[in-house]
């Protein structure tokens, strides 16, 4: 029998044994990757956002501040300065330059591009990443793992995000989270807050080069750093100009045009510390603060609201370009001032300078006093130092920063100095408190607390409180006008007087001085305030007794209490700016009292109303009462010391020429005011009014043993009265603000006499027969 022939295997067989492996390999390939995909989507692969979490991604988001002309003032951030910007507040050009350079056919994927990646993977060049990839990873991966697998699994982590993403989300609204979400470093978190602090523009204003360094950084914004790295940062502008002529976004004619030109950065960093209004937005945080911690004023879950990443808006009555036009008058003002003091203070002039009047021995208790009140001494303390160790260290030379004034503008300087010095140093500045009311609303406009925040942190505008001189003399006088109707015609003898003790419970018999020697001849009340005769309110308080006064003050809004005395006739009492500035807005509101307001709503980052102020008024005087000393105030500024904000005199006097900042004023509108200084010069003052601006100015120093010698130089016409002058200036200047060059409005009934005879302002050279009593006020 014969054998069976065994087949043998033919190259057909083993090329279908290859066919069969090969689709093995490619299901179970495919398998693997949708197993690995649906492992990705159920979070076997680490956390995915559910769909809450998508449409609500959870990002902090700065407070933000916006002035009442709808400008931001500032924010308040830990470590994320983000203010979302809505895809319609985008320019074209930024739009166009992301494209381009990231993802050119962003609005024909769905969240992968499919040829990027297969470039990607074949190594032939381009990225893969979409911009919704970025905006998945930037919003919900953690960052990035140099390990090539959890790399790899990160990726699809990336893209099913990406997917879910293009699925909730229009295009639109992925372009314009992912630019908000983007830190492009130095705390510009987000594209508003990197357009501002990298140019000075909100997003919208940007030009087609910013638009492209801007997205430049994109790539890596450690890296582009435009302050850091320059040249590296420019190279990068480029090639976004390039990729947008490449496809023909531009063309090349721009680009060409544009790759010669520098950054032309306009730094404008964002801090606490920096920018406008740094001292108002120092006490909103503090008003914030009450506001999250009142009970009545939860989110909906009933936690509380956190300042620094729930992205509040807070609407300020603050006025962007007064509060600007505010700050560049104490900036042009100041340093000269500040000259001349440390001109007469020099350590020969002067040898316990910047003091007068203090010993040795009582300046060192002083310092020493201000050690223990000071931020290293706390520091130290906490550190477990002893108070012997502590002090000791005041003595030993150490670097630091301290504040200058440099070519007219704030600055600073590094320095080795002994803390004791810079404590010394520190004193011998002048420094400015100034507030802008509008009387009708209680808006206040404007709010500078000193002339740098950084280096002088305490607020004269509210919490310093200082003697305010002839300033009080008003509510003397609309006491008098109220109870006895006296006229600003009335007359009466300059003579002394004196108010016997025990009279209005005075201890002892208390006798006034004028501070020109002259005691001859009588005075209307008008001419009596312009002139700051002493002994005609020294009069009128003994015909009402100072508690009326007092009462007045209160219902004025002067908050601490003042003890009734005849004394405070002249100005005894510490009274803020604040309050000055809202006691006298009664007077030109009719004789209504508004509280001052600050803020006017307050919303949560969707726009829901949290707070709307509820305005607090009260009536205080009547229309005659409050007319009559608005009247009498006018008087200051055409026959008394006010009067140098009508005139050019001032300006050819050698002795002011340095001080007395952008002579001449020449107003010619009316304008109500009276002027302050107060005891050997320690604090001069100015508040000027007109129908529908009260503003108040304050200058001296930390201690009141630090003024100038003489009343040239110390009263508050020469120390605050130029910086309300220039203020103004630059507020009728602008004509958007629409500031009132009116008179003030007459009530239809009015019995008292308010025509008097006005004093000639011609003849002023006799005014400077002794220098050292030009225009003196106490």
């Amino acid at each position: 029998m014969a054998k069976k022939k065994t087949p043998t295997k033919t190259s057909t067989d083993d090329f279908s044994k290859y066919i069969r492996w090969f689709w093995m390999i490619f299901a179970g390939g495919v398998l693997a990757i949708v197993i690995l995909f649906l492992f990705a989507s159920w979070g076997f692969l680490g956390e995915m956002p559910d769909h809450t979490r998508l449409e609500n991604p959870e990002t902090n988001l700065a407070t933000e501040i916006i002035s009442s002309d709808s400008k931001t003032l500032g924010k308040f951030y830990f470590n994320d300065n983000r203010t979302p910007v809505a895809y319609e507040d985008l320019p074209q050009n930024l739009i166009d330059a992301l494209i381009a350079t990231e993802d050119v056919r962003y609005y024909s994927h769905s969240g992968i591009d499919a040829r990027g990646t297969l470039r990607a993977l074949t190594g032939r060049g381009g990225g893969a990443s979409t911009i919704s990839q970025q905006l998945a990873k930037q919003l919900f991966t953690d960052q990035v793992s140099k390990n090539k697998l959890e790399r790899a699994l990160q990726k699809v982590r990336e893209w099913i995000i990406a997917i879910r993403l293009e699925r909730q989300y229009t295009k639109e609204e992925i372009i314009s989270q992912y630019f908000n979400i983007y830190d492009f470093g130095n705390n510009g978190d987000g594209i508003r807050s990197a357009a501002r602090i990298y140019f000075g523009k909100e997003p919208s204003e940007l030009d087609l080069k910013e638009s492209a360094m801007l997205v430049g950084m994109l790539k890596n914004s450690s890296l582009y750093n435009p302050r850091r790295n320059p040249v590296g940062t420019k190279n990068r502008r480029d090639v976004v100009l390039a990729q947008m002529a490449k496809y023909e976004f531009i063309n090349e004619e721009v680009r060409d045009s544009l790759i010669d030109t520098e950054l032309d950065l306009r730094y404008t960093p964002e801090s606490h510390r920096e920018g406008l209004a740094t001292y108002f937005r120092e006490y909103l945080r503090a008003f914030m603060k009450d506001w999250i911690n009142d009970e009545n004023n939860r989110k909906p879950d009933g936690s509380k609201y956190d300042l620094y990443s729930d992205g509040l808006k807070i609407y300020t009555t603050i006025d962007y370009r007064m509060q600007q036009y505010a700050e560049d008058a104490v900036a042009q003002h100041m340093p000269r001032l500040q000259a001349e003091f440390d001109h007469q203070n020099t350590p020969q002039r002067n040898p316990t300078a910047p003091f007068l009047e203090l010993k040795n021995a009582e300046i060192d208790k002083l310092l020493k006093n201000g050690m223990r009140r000071g931020e290293r001494w706390r520091i130290l303390k906490n550190q477990g130092k002893s108070d012997k160790e502590i002090e000791a260290s005041f003595y030993k030379p150490i670097e630091m920063t301290v504040f200058k004034w440099i070519d007219g503008k704030v600055g600073e300087v590094d320095t080795i100095m002994k803390p004791i010095d810079s404590m010394r140093y520190y004193k011998s500045f002048l420094r400015p408190g100034m507030m802008s009311m509008d009387p009708q609303t209680g808006h206040v406009k404007v709010w500078v607390g000193g002339m740098d925040y950084k280096h002088f942190k305490y607020d004269m505008v509210k919490q310093g409180k200082r003697q305010v001189g002839s300033t009080f003399k008003p509510f003397v006088y609309a006491t008098a006008i109220d109870q006895l109707q006296v006229s600003p015609c009335d007359s009466f003898p300059r003579t002394a007087i004196t108010i016997e003790a025990n009279k209005f419970g005075n201890p002892e018999p208390w006798t006034t001085k004028n501070s020109d020697g002259n005691y001859s001849g009588v005075q209307t009340l008008k001419d009596a305030l312009a002139s700051s005769t002493n002994t005609v309110t020294a009069r009128l308080m003994n015909e009402i007794g100072p508690q009326p006064v007092v009462e007045m003050a209160k219902k004025l809004g002067v908050e601490q209490d003042i003890l009734p005395v005849p004394a405070i006739a002249l100005g005894t009492p510490d009274i803020s700016v604040y309050e000055m500035v809202a006691a006298y807005s009664t007077f030109a509101n009719k004789g209504v009292y508004n509280k001052p307001v600050l803020v006017t709503r307050i919303e949560d980052k969707n726009g829901t109303v949290l707070y709307q102020v509820v305005p607090e008024s009260k009536d205080v005087l009547s229309e005659e009462v409050a007319y009559v000393t608005v009247n009498l105030m006018e008087g200051v500024t055409q026959a008394g010391s006010g009067q140098r904000l009508r005139h050019s005199w001032a300006s050819k006097v050698p002795v002011y020429k340095e001080i007395i900042t952008g002579y001449p004023y020449e107003f010619t509108n009316p304008i109500a005011g009276k002027t302050g200084t107060t005891q050997n010069q320690s604090d001069g003052w100015f508040m000027g009014m007109v129908p529908n601006l009260v503003t108040g100015v304050w200058v001296g120093a930390e201690d009141r043993a630090a003024h100038f010698g003489s009343i040239t130089y110390g009263q508050g016409a020469s120390m605050a009265l130029p910086i309300w002058a220039l203020y103004m200036k630059s507020c009728y200047a602008d004509d958007t603000l629409n500031v009132s060059l009116e008179e003030f409005e007459k009530p239809e009934e009015l019995s008292i006499n308010v025509d008097c005879d006005v004093v000639d302002e011609g003849d002023l050279g006799a005014d400077y027969k002794k220098e050292d009593e030009v225009n003196v006020d106490f």
